[in-house]
């Protein structure tokens, strides 16, 4: 949620946000008003409560005289009634409030492209030219089955669409790819969590759009818990109601995770193959720091997740969201897409996000500078791997002509020293 009150002294500079994002400014004014409705019943309340406390003062001391209260009683007897309607009233117009300002986007960074669709986002950066087969590529469902490393027909049978099996050295990569990340993220000084795979809607809202989320998290019948879909969240919580001291900052974590997705109305979900999954492994990057080391600690994420792709020696590209294509909650956002050579397009392995104090302030995480001043954090995530789409992008682009996969040279020590993946079955 964005801070009311920088709202009440820079409306333009919100309406102006709005704008940008193609939304109806109108809705600043509203939050203005409801805030100023809340604002004015508070008070009266609050004046109401003091009066009581003061007319209960009055007819003790009154008492104590022996003086006439008769006067002091009826009204007593009058404010109850009337401060209950004001509470009644208050309650609403906060509830109603709140709910209009989560409609209120954060303030997007001053470089974000402004936009209509995803068509108008911006690469920023392309490393590494795209591969060129001299033999017609496989898609990494063909090499899969080709090399019996997976069995996409059981799982369909098991869970349904969107799960996999994997096998051999496809299983061994996969733990391979997760070790590579973590022992690097590890040497940077990021401090390891493996988070719960479950948070409560608190902590689910907080992370950005529930409305969206709903539609993509899976939730436990029954439970106020969601099956988390990135490591991302379980982090966040984490420090749910605390208060960092100001030297302590920043605080870098990474984190492996199962993640869960139901990705509904996705294109490509009922596809057989590991690109788009209900179910995947990932290593993420998450930040809490100052709000004036914000912008230098996004750009650290990005370069710890350029030079994860670098040191795989695949080719990628940074891709910028337009401010149609981003999310109410962040200020920022880029994606690394890597190289496929069977689509002949990049596609996104991973996403960086600057969502300011927009999730901090819900879950009240802030910092507290040595005058005891307190602020609310800043909040980054990037992803540092996913196994599942990592593994696509390795096996398309590092397939052989034979049908078998060399494995890039970083992550062969965490294969027991072994450079290729098998060479195909013929079938009879």
């Amino acid at each position: 949620m964005i801070d009311i009150k920088d709202l009440r002294e820079r409306p333009e500079v919100y309406k102006t946000n709005m704008k940008k994002k193609g939304r109806d400014e109108k809705l600043v004014s509203q939050v203005l008003k409801l805030d100023e409705q809340w604002r004015e019943v508070k008070l009266k309340a609050d004046k109401l409560r003091h009066e009581r406390n003061s007319i209960s003062e009055q007819i003790n001391q009154a008492k104590k005289k022996k003086a006439d209260v008769s006067h002091l009683l009826k009204r007593a007897r009058e404010i109850p009634e009337r401060l209950k309607e004001l509470e009644i009233q208050e309650k609403d117009l906060y509830e109603t409030l709140n709910k209009v300002l989560y409609e209120i986007p954060n303030l997007m960074h001053p470089q974000v492209p402004i936009g209509k669709s995803d068509k108008d986002n911006k690469v920023r950066k392309v490393v590494g030219k795209p591969t060129k087969l001299k033999f017609p590529a496989k898609t990494h469902v063909e090499l899969i089955e080709s090399l019996d490393l997976g069995d996409f027909d059981a799982s369909a049978k098991v869970a349904g669409s969107g799960f996999y099996y994997l096998k051999k050295d496809l299983a061994l990569l996969n733990q391979a790819l997760i070790k590579f990340a973590t022992d690097l993220m590890a040497k940077k000084g990021y401090v390891y969590i493996e988070p719960p795979l479950m948070i409560g809607r608190r902590v689910a809202a907080a992370a950005g759009d529930l409305t969206a989320f709903d539609k993509a998290l899976y939730k436990i019948e029954g439970e106020d818990l969601y099956l988390i879909p990135t490591a991302e969240h379980g982090i966040l919580g984490m420090l749910a109601d605390k208060t960092i001291p100001e030297e302590k900052l920043p605080l870098k974590f990474f984190g492996y995770s199962m993640s869960f997705r139901k990705e509904v109305g996705s294109h490509g979900i009922n596809e057989k193959g590991l690109w788009r999954t209900h179910q995947f492994n990932k290593v993420e990057q998450f930040i809490f720091c100052k709000p004036k080391d914000s912008w230098k600690h996004y750009d650290e994420l990005r370069k710890n997740a350029e030079e994860i792709m670098k040191k795989l020696k695949l080719p990628y590209r940074v891709l910028e969201m337009c401010s149609a294509d981003l999310g109410d909650w962040k200020a920022r956002t880029e994606d690394i897409e890597v190289w496929r050579p069977t689509t002949k397009s990049y596609g996104e392995v991973g996403s960086l996000s600057n969502c300011t104090d927009y999730q901090a302030r819900d879950l009240n995480i802030r910092g507290v500078n040595r005058k005891g001043e307190r602020f609310v954090l800043h909040t980054l995530n990037n992803t540092a791997l996913a196994t599942s789409r990592i593994m696509v992008t390795i096996l398309e682009n590092f397939q052989q002509k034979d049908g078998s996969i060399k494995i890039p040279s970083v992550l062969q020590k965490y294969m027991g020293g072994k450079k290729i993946i098998g060479k195909p079955t013929k079938k009879k």
